[in-house]
């Protein structure tokens, strides 16, 4: 198992590393730069100035080793469009509304999803099965952002029940959130029906059965539990994706998280602010994956012994 975390260990390691590099040359290598917008006309002299105070003007890897080495210190330095606080002092505002509202999302989504997912196979091929795979394909068909404008529309414009945007009240994380757990809900019900359909038709359930067990028995202490086993990779990393904020979501719904963050660095050219987003969430997907490979070796040895059997 020791030797399994390390060879994963050295994975992130090199995710992580060509990651950065891509991320930083094609940040660089997009026309203009964080002087050039017309809401900021400086002259060339001044620009110039601006350009080397900043390191900008240094060879493309001088500056990266640099930012890198910030990274390793944890200084993901200084955002060009709030320079009297850190990046790490700017994200950590944006981070609590992204993770509340898409946490929120995956923790109801999720297990609804299951639920939908049992419903679906334990009544296959009836009407159950059927409005249960339409709607697991709508949900993961149909654009975020249009579920968003639905919401909206039925909700807060027609119904009046709910607001359409905003941060400050908790009743106005509603429609956010259940935008958020559409697509956590389609994923769920959909390897939940089809984890437990090839449960079902494996012979240990036939076994069982002639054994004189009750179908609730078989279905929840045998079947469920190892459908539940490929499902474990799943979870973590859809939370952090979820999690780490939707830009459509974010922007339809006028929330301050990450996403509002993202989209300003990358209209701005706030090349620290873009690069430490990226690598945050680069970082936080690889450690979730890690977490999930341990979890899933440790519940199917298998993995972790190549396929041998003792």
């Amino acid at each position: 198992m020791i030797f399994y975390i390390l060879k994963r260990l050295a994975s992130i390691a090199l995710t992580f590393t060509v990651v950065s590099v891509i991320v930083f040359l094609m940040m660089h290598a997009v026309p203009g730069g964080p002087f050039d917008g017309n809401d900021m006309p400086v002259s060339d002299e001044v620009k110039a100035k601006l350009n080397a105070s900043l390191g900008l003007d240094r060879p493309l890897y001088v500056q990266y080793f640099k930012y890198m080495w910030g990274v390793l210190h944890f200084d993901f330095g200084v955002p060009f469009q709030s320079p009297g606080e850190t990046v790490l002092e700017l994200l950590g505002r944006a981070w609590p509304p992204s993770l509340i509202l898409g946490g929120a999302g995956v923790l109801i989504g999720a297990p609804l999803g299951i639920l939908l997912g049992m419903a679906a196979a334990l009544r296959r091929n009836t009407w159950v099965d059927y409005l249960a795979s339409a709607f697991a394909t709508l949900g993961l068909t149909i654009p975020v952002f249009v579920t968003s404008m639905l919401l909206i529309l039925v909700f807060a414009v027609w119904l009046d029940w709910l607001p359409a945007s905003g941060w400050g009240k908790p009743y106005s994380w509603v429609l956010p959130i259940v935008a958020y757990a559409t697509i956590p809900l389609a994923t769920y019900a959909r390897y939940t029906r089809s984890a437990m359909l090839d449960v079902l038709n494996k012979p240990f359930v036939t076994v069982l059965r002639a054994k004189g067990l009750s179908e609730r028995r078989i279905i929840f202490q045998h079947v469920l539990r190892n459908a539940a086993l490929p499902m474990v990779t799943v979870f973590l990393p859809m939370f952090i994706g979820t999690a780490t904020g939707s830009i459509f979501v974010e922007a339809m719904f006028r929330v301050p998280g990450l996403g509002a963050y993202f989209v300003s660095s990358i209209n701005l050219r706030d090349y620290a602010l873009e690069m430490a987003l990226i690598l945050m969430i680069t970082m936080m997907f690889c450690v979730s994956y890690l977490i999930s490979d341990i979890l899933y070796a440790l519940l199917n040895p298998r993995i972790r012994t190549g396929g041998r059997r003792g």
